[in-house]
């Protein structure tokens, strides 16, 4: 009787439940998962009479034989039970002597005779790995796959002679994805679920509860797909076909073709849902088609015209190579060991020694796994060299790659040279002598962990506006940008590392991030002053400053995002139970705008990385050079290639290619209300794509007579003066109660007159340039239109004669509420005042509510009832009562009505970058 199992292994804990009932049982069986079923088995109080496995292999006794002889309980370990066909006598009388009531097979490879099989009170059960009658045989798991169906399962039923047509006693099943292999379908179903329904049929037959469903004896049953010759794969199938047949076989015995001569074998299967990627073809014998090696698999194609990726190959002499190093792979030379590396070498050969304790000597052609090694043994192997060997990092591929001792030293060698690294990142850049330091800035795309030129070589300049003079040249994305960097990111989110990451790695790499940014922090800011006008004292404080807070933040919430357990209504006798998981959306796309570059960019891609989303990001085209530093640093603290992708261009070409896209499944935009609406509707148009925005804002901001009115004052002119005005919680409207009106305004041009306007970079400097030419020619028009509508224009309201883009703070008042001033935003440093009505509360609340913006007010008052009474009537997003521009990384930040929908910052933030799912089981 040959049954199906696997060398992986898992350990499982099923909860401990006594029952009146107790069973004598024999196990009859090997492997890890026979171990497991007896040592649940023993847990649940049932006893074990005897064990029946096979002779120890290589001088290693199996794992079931060695929990069993650990416990005292009777081990028989017989090569075989019959001889042509008739019971061993020896081997009966053995059996017998045990006295069992039940024979339990969880995994047995041996053919057990009828009359061992009929002999306990309650016959013998035994375990298979499919949904009978659907796939019979060793080989059921694997056809589960090569077939493509859409469930596997297993089942426990009452053993026949040998044929698994024996009245089922009770099954499971699960769904297969797409990239399921073998391993994986019994990793996460079959062994923990096996185990657990091997020990509830022994307690249903204890209890005089088991069922005997019958079987059809009619079914898929399959010959074993052991031998290699009938593993070779027919080239003229589907895309989907090829990969099922390829994975079905995956590892043993491994599907094949012939390429240049020599057979080759498939591992590591997945179908390719991304675009093809660039590579170097392979002829393969019988393909139509020619491969694609490419850097991170060999690509193949079915006669549907799809594709699929293998990750491993492994050729005639046994040796397994990365897919990716296909044409390398003959390059490698032997290396020369130092005298360092020979001491490595020789601890490395005694934890060979130690592990292959039944091979005499350890050579060079001493082959790790056709030594005796299982799966366990790489585990071990890998530790024991990290703790003896100065912590040096393996992974267990590495094991698989190298099985033999020469072979398994060089690899070590190279990585102890730090030759098997990927390539260092190239990055050309832009350097500047400035604020007493060089500054080095990027200036291509930054696309699958490369900077790279735009496709079509286009560029444009970036501005200082501080004297209007070319910083640098820029790649200016063209469509196709976009295309490889959505592609990228598609590929790391699905393939990739990252896609695999455990929640508290990516936390880590999130902090690594956070620390390279304050490590960096006054280049940072010294960029963010050349391209922007940032004032670089503000810059950081704030541009950097929350950047590094905010990603520490998010870094903190990876590990932290949950579920939670739903109570449902029961159908009975049935129970349920009903769960929520939280998972990352996939292909992220973030827009963001040039009044704070890296704030604006960390508010944003954090919460997006800390769910485990992939970006790809577009700075405003006129501030794109902290996007592109933080690109580089990115890949400093060990980001994965294609996780994070920066395209500096234009929002028609770029930003709209990235609405429209249909492999991004969340669009993050912060810009005006007019771009915004644009946006959603592309989004709509394209695949219905998650959205957040943040928009345009006319944040009004009311100061009563009650007030502190120097701390009013000081605060009022943050309110509209912070970062030259370029805010988007901006006060975009000031009323000040009648009585204290003039007084305000007195003061606060008093304090104008203070600030010192000019160069960005020097210290003592209170207001910097505006951002770009544009934007200032803008802010004047707005202040001649007010002008023209009648409204009083106190101070300012011109162009500051000297070189660049620097604007006098402004002050307007008896600005009335069909005005233009009244309605529309400046994003600049214009104050637009008016007055109201002493005691009119609900008055003024009536005019500050009158816009179709809400995301940001204020209130000054020292009476409290007051102030809360304000801030529950104020439609806006956020409240500032006596304060203002006080904004916390754990704090969510974003508007309502036309100032957009969605949060950033704070828990809120991670929901707009996570899906909810919710799964419902059956108990």
């Amino acid at each position: 009787m040959l049954r199906w199992g696997s060398q992986a292994l898992r350990r499982f804990s099923t909860g401990r439940v006594y029952f009146k009932n107790k069973l004598k049982l024999a196990l009859i069986g090997q492997s890890i998962f026979g171990q497991e079923v007896y040592s649940h088995l023993c847990k649940e109080g049932h006893r074990v009479v005897g064990v029946f496995t096979v002779p120890d292999k290589d001088g290693k006794a199996d794992p079931l034989a060695l929990a069993a002889e650990r416990d005292g309980t009777p081990v028989f370990k017989f090569p075989r039970w019959r001889v042509k066909g008739k019971t061993i006598k020896e081997v009966a009388e053995a059996y017998r002597s045990v006295s069992a009531e039940l024979n339990v097979l969880p995994f047995c490879t041996q053919f057990i005779p009828m009359d061992v099989i009929d002999s306990p009170k309650h016959g013998s059960i035994i375990y298979h790995p499919s949904i009978l009658p659907r796939h019979r045989g060793a080989s059921a798991i694997n056809w589960t796959l090569i077939m493509g169906d859409k469930k596997a399962g297993f089942s426990v039923f009452w053993a026949d002679d040998g044929l698994d047509t024996g009245p089922i006693l009770l099954q499971r099943s699960c769904d297969v994805e797409p990239n399921d292999t073998v391993d994986t379908l019994y990793n996460r179903f079959l062994f923990p679920e096996g185990i657990k329904a091997m020990v509830e049929a022994v307690q249903l037959i204890a209890d005089g509860k088991a069922l005997r469903i019958p079987q059809t004896e009619e079914g898929a049953t399959y010959e074993g797909i052991q031998k290699k010759e009938n593993a070779e794969i027919s080239w003229e199938q589907s895309a989907e076909v090829l990969h099922n047949w390829i994975r079905g076989h995956d590892k043993v015995p491994g599907a094949w073709t012939e390429i240049n001569g020599q057979m080759v074998t498939f591992y590591g299967s997945s179908l390719l849902k991304s675009s093809v990627p660039p590579g170097e073809p392979l002829e393969i014998k019988g393909a139509k088609t020619p491969g694609l090696v490419t850097k991170n698999g060999l690509v193949l194609f079915g006669n549907d015209g799809k594709a699929l990726m293998v990750r491993n190959l492994q050729f005639e002499d046994g040796k397994m190579i990365p897919a990716s190093q296909y044409f390398s792979a003959g390059e490698t030379s032997v290396l020369e060991l130092t005298a360092e590396e020979v001491k490595v070498a020789e601890t490395i050969k005694v934890i060979w020694a130690g592990i292959l304790s039944n091979v005499p000597v350890i050579e060079d052609s001493t082959d790790f796994f056709k030594s005796g090694a299982s799966s366990m043994d790489v585990v071990r192997l890998v530790e024991e060299i990290r703790q003896k060997c100065g912590g040096l990092q393996l992974q267990n591929e590495d094991v698989y790659m190298a099985t033999k001792f020469e072979d398994f030293i060089q690899k070590i060698v190279r990585k102890l040279r730090g030759e098997d690294q990927e390539a260092e990142l190239l990055v050309a850049y832009v350097s500047k002598e400035v604020n007493e330091m060089t500054v080095k800035m990027p200036y291509q795309c930054f696309i699958n962990g490369q900077f790279t030129d735009a496709d079509d070589g286009k560029t444009y300049d970036t501005i200082n506006p501080t004297d209007g003079s070319t910083i640098c040249k820029v790649s200016y994305a063209s469509l196709v940008d976009v295309d490889k960097a959505v592609a990228a990111a598609k590929d790391a989110f699905e393939n990739g590392e990252w896609g695999r990451m455990n929640a508290r790695e990516r936390g880590r790499l999130m902090y690594r991030l956070a620390d390279l940014l304050e490590e960096n922090q006054e280049e940072l800011a010294t960029i963010e002053a050349l391209d922007s006008g940032a004032v670089y004292t503000l810059a950081l404080k704030t541009h950097i400053g929350m950047s590094v807070q905010t990603f520490r933040y998010f870094a903190g919430w990876c590990d932290k995002i949950q579920g939670s357990t739903i109570p449902i209504n029961q159908a009975r006798p049935n129970h349920n139970l009903t769960f929520t998981k939280k998972e990352p959306l996939g292909v992220c796309a973030i827009i963001i705008p040039w009044n704070y570059p890296l704030m604006m960019l960390a508010w944003k891609s954090a919460a997006c990385l800390a769910a485990g989303n992939t970006l790809v990001l577009k700075p405003a085209q006129v501030t794109p050079l902290t996007a592109l530093k933080f690109a580089e640093l990115s890949v400093r603290a060990g980001f994965p290639k294609g996780v994070i992708n920066i395209i500096p261009g234009s929002g028609g070409v770029a930003g709209q290619r990235l609405s429209e896209h249909p492999d991004i499944r969340k669009l993050g935009f912060t810009g005006s209300t007019l771009i915004g609406k644009q946006i959603m509707k592309s989004c709509a148009v394209s695949n219905l794509k998650k959205v957040s925005l943040e928009l345009g804002g006319k944040s009004p901001l009311i100061i009563f007579n009650d007030c502190e009115l120097d701390k009013a004052v000081r605060m009022g002119m943050g309110a509209v003066f912070f970062n030259k005005g370029e805010n988007c919680i901006a006060a975009g409207r000031l009323f000040v109660e009648e009585s204290i009106h003039d007084e305000f305004v007195t003061k606060v041009v008093e304090e104008i007159k203070k600030m010192k306007i000019g160069d960005p970079l020097d210290r003592s400097t209170d207001h910097g340039p505006q951002n770009h030419k544009a934007h200032l020619e803008k802010l004047l028009q707005y202040c001649e239109t007010g002008v023209k509508e009648g409204a009083t224009l106190v101070y300012g309201g011109r162009q500051v004669r000297r070189p660049g883009f620097f604007m006098e703070p402004t002050v307007f008042t008896d600005v009335e509420d069909h005005m233009y001033l009244a309605k529309e935003e400046s994003f600049g440093p214009i104050m637009v005042i008016s007055k109201f009505q002493n005691g009119d509360i609900d008055g003024v609340l009536q005019r500050a509510n009158n816009t179709e913006y809400g995301l940001a007010s204020g209130v000054f008052t020292r009476d409290i009832n007051k102030a809360m009474y304000v801030s529950e009537k104020l439609e806006a997003g956020t409240v500032f009562i006596n304060t203002y521009n006080k904004t916390d990384v754990a704090a969510p930040f974003g508007g309502v009505k036309q100032s957009g929908f969605g949060k950033d910052l704070g828990e809120e933030a991670l929901n707009e970058y996570l899906k909810t799912k919710t799964v419902t089981l059956e108990y």
